[in-house]
């Protein structure tokens, strides 16, 4: 009910939706409630039909309404898997769309963002993509405004990269319901260290070993965001060189000393996990992913990614498509 006392939320749950990301939103807006004494905010879960979902672990979810009995709900997010659709993609996607016109604010936790997106309602808003999901979304969507920051708002639009990011956002709804003490305390009660806000980008795992930090040195890290643009057609290390003022070299003792790897290396390492994304999280034929990711053809694709991961791209989607049908599990989901 949105109104003057409460503001409520209602997660929008797909088959294969990460449960992390549902308790990390729910249970800092449950504290604040506890803390102030008042139901500041409420929650429902949501489904299409209002049908029971399992979640990525395995566990049931009841849902207490359908989509299409939401009219009253301030926020609403999505949580699913890469690959979520709609049973009913036209109606479903008709609603989601209709709720947005009418001002209930719409976001998406985590791979949520996947049916948010192709709904149409992020059209013109810039969308928060976790790491691991960002090749195959991007395959998927080439012409949205992707970030990596932990949240991204816009007007009538929340995008959340994870579950911890989740939470960021929650403190940040109480901040703005209840106010900042409300909010720092409820971060103590779960010894959640810091609040982060827009602007801050996520951690994405690196070559380092551990005990070398968080951050790759300067060049390093201007190297490497030379190589992620330029994933499709490849850049020579000569080249890298050449725009970022040092001799290849330099380059090779850079990364030899913050990541233990030859540029070349980091770079194909980078291309692979590519790669991988797009086998597990699209249905893109295999020679489209070779060409996206740098490779003219796909020989070389599969030796480099049976070389990284054991097994050949067609053989890794094999294996994934069979854990589904005989687990009955979903897409992997974070």
């Amino acid at each position: 009910m949105r109104d003057g006392n409460r503001i409520e939320i209602g997660f929008l749950l797909f088959d294969g939706f990460p449960m992390a990301c549902l308790t990390s939103v729910i249970e800092p807006l449950r504290a604040a409630n506890e803390i102030a004494g008042q139901e500041a905010f409420c929650w429902s879960l949501i489904s299409e039909r209002g049908q029971k979902v399992q979640s990525s672990a395995g566990v049931g979810f009841e849902a207490e309404r359908s989509l299409v009995d939401c009219k009253d709900i301030g926020i609403l997010f999505l949580l699913s898997s890469p690959t979520s659709v709609f049973d009913n993609p036209t109606a479903g996607n008709g609603v989601l769309r209709s709720l947005g016109r009418h001002g209930t604010v719409l976001g998406g936790i985590s791979a949520g963002v996947f049916p948010l997106v192709r709904s149409g309602v992020m059209q013109g808003h810039p969308v928060s993509v976790h790491w691991c999901y960002e090749a195959a979304f991007e395959a998927e969507f080439p012409d949205l405004d992707t970030r990596s920051e932990v949240i991204v708002k816009s007007t009538g639009r929340y995008t959340v990269s994870g579950a911890a990011a989740g939470f960021d956002l929650a403190l940040h709804l109480i901040e703005d319901r209840l106010g900042g003490d409300v909010a720092h305390e409820v971060a103590c009660w779960f010894q959640h260290p810091m609040m982060r806000g827009a602007g801050v980008r996520q951690q994405v795992p690196s070559a380092n070993a551990p005990g070398t930090g968080d951050s790759l040195p300067p060049l390093v890290s201007r190297c490497v965001g030379l190589f992620a643009a330029h994933m499709s057609q490849p850049i020579s290390i000569a080249d890298v060189a050449q725009q970022t003022g040092v001799t290849p070299r330099q380059i090779e003792r850079a990364f030899k000393q913050a990541t233990g790897q030859s540029p070349s290396h980091y770079y194909r390492a980078m291309r692979m996990k590519a790669a991988r994304q797009m086998v597990v999280y699209t249905k893109d034929p295999i020679p489209e992913i070779a060409e996206a990711v740098g490779y003219s053809s796909v020989s070389p694709l599969v030796t480099h990614y049976r070389a990284a991961f054991g097994l050949s791209p067609s053989e890794d989607r094999r294996r994934i498509n069979r854990f589904r049908v005989e687990d009955n599990a979903p897409l992997p989901s974070v």
